[in-house]
């Protein structure tokens, strides 16, 4: 078997390929006041509604990239990671219960009825439920007592 040589091929180079000027040209727009804190996809729609037309919004975010500026822009807080959820494993029925509220469509336009849930899930089974006009607090306390 031969070695793979397409990773070292020589490839042309594009005959649309943006320039040096054309690319510094989207870095200072980029750093105008008015689009420093716009992400690319703002940017790029900002300047046609302008009749000025600099590159695509994939040629921004493209040309950021590669200037080290593909950030997050704007005074926004950067997303924080979300800690997983703590799950629980039942080993038998009735160990560990989910529930739910939900409505249901009444027969009257606009009006709901809402529907408590509680699930046993290592069997799937419904272990309780009931059907009331209004979501409250003292409906959900006394389906549990209940069905407990």
């Amino acid at each position: 078997m031969r070695e793979d040589r397409r990773p070292f091929a020589e490839r042309p180079v594009p005959a649309n390929r943006l320039s040096e000027a054309e690319r510094q040209l989207i870095l200072e727009t980029c750093s105008l006041p008015e689009f420093t804190s716009l992400p690319p996809s703002q940017i790029a729609p900002r300047l046609a509604d302008c009749g000025q037309w600099i590159a695509s919004e994939a040629s921004f975010y493209r040309v950021l990239r590669a200037a080290g500026q593909n950030h997050r822009r704007g005074r926004a807080r950067r997303p924080s990671k979300m800690k997983p959820p703590r799950s629980f494993e039942a080993k038998g029925p009735c160990q560990v219960w989910s529930w739910d509220i939900t409505w249901l469509p009444g027969p009257i336009a606009g009006r709901f009825f809402y529907l408590y849930l509680l699930l046993d899930i290592w069997s799937r089974k419904i272990v309780g439920w009931e059907i009331h006009e209004r979501e409250t607090s003292e409906n959900a306390a006394a389906l549990l007592e209940r069905t407990i």
